[in-house]
């Protein structure tokens, strides 16, 4: 006959000797002192033992005996076993919480205008999303899967294309209401150029001089400029009328099929070294939550 384990006593019995107090454990674990009391109590019953030295100094303040003592680096470890399998039972399933880790521009121009398909397919999956600019600790910060802009390598996780990216600049309509304002790409010396800082630190990151290089018309010369670090804000910006932007086409594909913004001097194609990928841990591959999100990106990406 296997030895009973009296999982809600042992709880008990920790919190108790961590808190010294049956009235602390029992405010953590939601019951009342004397349910915690009690439970401890029945442990001591069943193993024939005292767990604490009953000390009165005001208030009573509990003191594990020297077998506690020895027993709770164990009981703790166990603790700490149980709710890692109930998290990998978890992860087993479509259910729950998926944990998304983008950018708060991608988030905002690109994911959370589609994720409402996402809902349609898997109803009982609640999406959290963690809108970062910095890179993200997948294990410390439990994060499911991710967006990331780059070359493709991230250490420790597995990075799959999502989307291949075009540079272009962008414009509010009410610019184009002048037939004689920007005819030619000379034209934006004229202009304020909004330029996107949101990955000022990486060289490869497509600018307005890589643009005006690749365009071969020389050296745009302006002596405005507008220069801010989230690549939506540049593009409101531009929808605003603020100035003329050098677009992600990723980020701008939904403005510019609505018309809130157009794109200027289509005959001049400008991809960037970078692209999106869809990342995540190398163990968490077949976990089907992780699928079900991983599959649904690269589908909604080749539209």
């Amino acid at each position: 006959m296997k030895t009973p384990i009296y999982l809600n006593a042992l709880r008990a019995f920790e919190a108790s000797a961590r808190h010294q107090s049956f009235s602390a454990a029992a405010a953590e674990l939601n019951v009342t002192p004397a349910a915690v009391g009690q439970l401890v109590r029945s442990l001591e019953d069943w193993l024939g033992i005292a767990l604490f030295h009953r000390a009165n100094t005001g208030r009573v303040r509990l003191v594990a005996t020297e077998a506690a003592e020895r027993a709770l680096p164990d009981i703790r470890a166990g603790f700490d076993r149980l709710t890692l399998g109930f998290e990998r039972l978890k992860e087993g399933t479509t259910a729950g919480a998926l944990t998304v880790t983008v950018s708060p521009a991608f988030a905002a121009k690109w994911l959370l205008p589609r994720i409402e398909s996402f809902h349609a397919q898997w109803p009982d999956m609640d999406v959290r999303l963690d809108t970062n600019l910095r890179v993200v600790d997948f294990v410390a910060q439990r994060i499911d899967i991710g967006v990331r802009y780059g070359a493709g390598i991230w250490q420790g996780l597995v990075a799959q294309k999502l989307m291949d990216e075009e540079v272009y600049p962008v414009c509010s309509p009410s610019f184009l209401r002048d037939a004689s304002r920007l005819q030619t790409p000379e034209d934006l010396g004229r202009e304020m150029l909004i330029h996107d800082q949101s990955m000022d630190d990486r060289s490869d990151f497509p600018t307005w001089t890589a643009w005006v290089q690749k365009a071969e018309i020389g050296c745009v010369a302006t002596a405005r400029a507008l220069k801010i670090n989230n690549s939506a804000a540049v593009l409101q910006a531009a929808i605003d009328g603020q100035g003329v932007a050098l677009a992600r086409s990723v980020m701008a594909h939904d403005d510019v099929a609505a018309g809130r913004l157009v794109r200027l001097f289509p005959h001049i194609r400008f991809h960037s070294a970078l692209a999106y990928y869809v990342v995540y841990r190398p163990e968490c591959a077949s976990l089907p939550k992780v699928t079900a999100f991983r599959d649904w990106l690269l589908e909604a990406g080749k539209k």
